[in-house]
């Protein structure tokens, strides 16, 4: 219960980087404001999950209507903080996929709002991921390699499609998300994380041609994809790996 507590005030933050970090703004000064009007939030309105229900998803000051962005967020990293502490073996290893989670869950958000995937969280959290082999599993090469390999093969892919098409099909936001993604988990859980996030992409992709009776005219946040498969992979990773390895024996 104490995990799920600590992701409903984490993924209030998270709210906030979602919200400041695309526009340039410091997440961590002036403190909690309507996005309407600027009244800065009042301590009991600004409680994870419950004030948006009980202000009717409105602020109290200029009754503008406040996403429900904000509460599936907190709801999300919650979620995903309790699944996180029951698969994970010890404080210093989950500590450090906490923070990776969290920041999947503000890059999920961000890329699907603004289409872009800000280089404090993925270049930052490259940087952490590879510090993190001083106390975590797995170790230094393989979180060099994963980094290598999750920037090398989607950077081939976008190089290959602009030579094909002539138009970039995968911005370089991605290639520092996967080497970022390789750098905290490895080779083997950035290789799943990228299969998972192409097959839902393309699932997605066809599903929307079919709706909308044409070809597709917009782009798909493909950091998006890529944050849902990499916290299934995170939490249910190890799993799927040995189920797979097990089909080929």
């Amino acid at each position: 219960m104490i995990w799920g507590i600590l992701g409903l005030l984490v993924g209030s933050f998270l709210n906030v980087v979602i919200h400041r970090l695309p526009r340039g703004e410091s997440v961590i000064w002036p403190a909690s404001r309507c996005p309407h009007c600027h009244t800065s939030i009042r301590f009991h309105d600004n409680v994870p999950l419950l004030a948006w229900c009980w202000l009717r998803g409105r602020c109290r000051s200029c009754r503008a209507s406040i996403s429900w962005r904000y509460p599936a967020i907190e709801a999300l990293t919650s979620v995903v903080f309790m699944a996180v502490a029951r698969t994970t073996p010890d404080l210093f290893t989950l500590a450090h996929h906490l923070v990776y989670a969290s920041a999947l869950i503000a890059l999920l958000a961000i890329d699907y709002e603004h289409y872009i995937l800000p280089d404090e969280l993925t270049l930052g959290g490259l940087v952490v991921g590879l510090a993190g082999a001083a106390v975590t599993p797995p170790a230094l090469p393989e979180r060099m390699a994963g980094a290598v390999l999750g920037a090398a093969i989607p950077l081939t892919i976008a190089l290959g499609y602009r030579r094909w098409r002539g138009q970039d099909g995968l911005g370089m936001g991605d290639v520092k998300m996967l080497a970022m993604m390789g750098a905290v988990t490895g080779w083997a859980h950035m290789l799943l994380s990228l299969t998972l996030a192409t097959f839902t992409g393309a699932a997605v992709g066809v599903l929307l041609i079919a709706v909308e009776g044409t070809s597709l005219q917009r782009p798909l946040p493909f950091g998006t994809f890529l944050s849902v498969a990499g916290l299934v992979s995170l939490i249910f990773g190890d799993r799927i790996i040995r189920w797979y390895l097990g089909l080929l024996v």
